[in-house]
């Protein structure tokens, strides 16, 4: 069973020793050493002179050391300011963003050629405040990088470009840019089961997420789908399952499963924490309903071993 967390409620003067304590139970195997500090300090210094953003570091990401060993990294467009506010995400919220860098898909591109990226995920905050949601400035990005690196593989990990009217043919012809624009892999999560998707994401709804998934296959049925499940909000096995066979159930190709670590006090409070053998077992269940490709472990995120084959 997963270990549960006991959530009292806290006083204002409690929370501090609140958080404190969550951070002394974390269950050893989500103790793990950052990476070699080499690799770390050769990307930071890369983006920060280039004033472009990766979810590795804005996220601070278990794996990144890893990732970055093996030539991948995940870019964070748009700038680091998102128009929703979910409950699990540590990206600064806002309702009037940065206004985009006309250079940043040059700086990206420039970036991923300095580094040698053999692959990379091209992920943004949600831009509810452009006209497109930005879904151009993903085409634009992978041209540029196409240009000067033609041979890494792009995966781009998007928002549901839902422009807020509820207008499908809207956001389908969104979805269509970043499709026509060809990545190896169009990732879209939908984070958690359908029971908590109002406190977990703000903003976004089970149905249209899987709905995004959807559209991807029926505009290019040879581009692979990718979706994610966090773990330790409150969920239960069937749930899970159930979210699993609803994502088969649009043709989802790609599955990664990982446990949520609460970012801040500001953020939703972890329920439990799933044991490995739990991961793994969901892992082979994933892969009986014939995801081609999973990644289930209490570290695995979105971009984990991205570019590998099962």
């Amino acid at each position: 069973m997963p270990i549960k967390i006991e959530q009292p409620e806290a006083t204002q003067s409690s929370q501090a020793a609140q958080w404190r304590s969550e951070i002394t139970a974390l269950p050893a195997w989500l103790r793990r050493p950052i990476g070699k500090a080499s690799e770390i300090s050769t990307v930071q210094q890369v983006i920060k002179q280039r004033q472009i953003h990766t979810i590795c570091e804005e996220g601070r990401c278990p794996n990144r050391g890893e990732c970055y060993s093996k030539k991948t990294a995940t870019f964070l467009l748009m700038g680091p300011t998102c128009t929703r506010a979910c409950g699990f995400c540590q990206v600064d919220k806002g309702h009037a963003p940065m206004a985009l860098d006309p250079e940043e898909p040059k700086k990206v591109a420039d970036a991923v050629q300095v580094l040698g990226l053999r692959y990379v995920v091209l992920t943004s905050v949600a831009r509810d405040d452009l006209s497109d949601g930005g879904a151009g400035w993903f085409a634009k990005t992978m041209a540029e990088i196409r240009k000067l690196h033609p041979q890494t593989g792009i995966e781009v990990l998007t928002p549901d470009f839902w422009s807020g009217k509820d207008l499908q043919q809207e956001q389908k012809s969104r979805i269509q840019t970043v499709v026509e624009a060809k990545p190896a892999c169009y990732n879209h999560n939908i984070e958690t089961v359908r029971r908590l998707q109002g406190p977990v994401r703000r903003g976004a709804k089970y149905e249209r997420s899987l709905e995004v998934l959807r559209m991807v296959k029926e505009l290019d049925s040879s581009i692979a789908t990718k979706s994610g499940l966090m773990l330790g909000l409150g969920e239960s096995e069937p749930e899970i399952i159930k979210a699993m066979q609803d994502l088969r159930g649009v043709d989802c190709d790609r599955l990664t499963i990982g446990q949520y670590m609460r970012p801040s006090l500001e953020h939703l409070p972890v329920q439990e924490y799933w044991t490995p053998e739990e991961f793994e077992r969901l892992g082979a269940i994933a892969r009986e309903m014939g995801f081609s490709h999973v990644r289930s472990g209490p570290l695995v995120r979105s971009s984990y071993h991205a570019g590998e084959a099962d």
